[in-house]
């Protein structure tokens, strides 16, 4: 009897936490933050006041990344699981000028799930060829005196 009490008060005291514990991983509230930027207005010094500095930028494009993830723990039942709860990435694209010109929002509902092949890929090429067989004839003549002299100094 002792003993179901014991689990029963150790599950009770798990499970007393009214919130979950959620772990966020890059800005906050990034919802808010997309309405304020304002198209061929807004420049790259509004957006580094609005929101701060980009994730990531492109190297390529003028375009900056704001990334947003919350990751909450599930129930007691998925021991330690955690769920991500919310992933907004917001893509503001700028001109020339260096004013807004585009600007989106991707939410969860937005991610791909991406499958990968399981096909492997085979070599379409033998390794019992003339350049093959010439080339590996001068790699061993090449490294044949450094194995001498392992030999010499005590070498395997």
């Amino acid at each position: 009897m002792k003993v179901y009490l014991l689990i029963f008060l150790f599950l009770f005291t798990l499970n007393c936490t009214i919130n979950k514990v959620s772990n966020l991983h890059g800005y906050r509230s990034m919802g808010d933050k997309y309405e304020k930027i304002v198209l061929a207005k807004s420049n790259k010094n509004d957006l580094r006041k609005i929101i701060g500095p980009p994730s990531s930028i492109s190297k390529f494009d003028n375009i900056w990344f704001y990334i947003e993830r919350k990751k909450t723990n599930q129930s007691l039942y998925k021991l330690g699981k955690k769920k991500i709860s919310s992933n907004n990435v917001l893509i503001v694209e700028f001109d020339s000028l260096g004013l807004v010109k585009n600007k989106s929002l991707l939410d969860l509902n937005d991610m791909n799930d991406f499958k990968i092949a399981e096909k492997k890929t085979e070599k379409k090429f033998s390794q019992d060829n003339f350049v093959y067989n010439l080339l590996s004839t001068l790699r061993e003549k090449v490294n044949a005196p450094t194995r001498k002299k392992k030999k010499i100094n005590g070498g395997p």
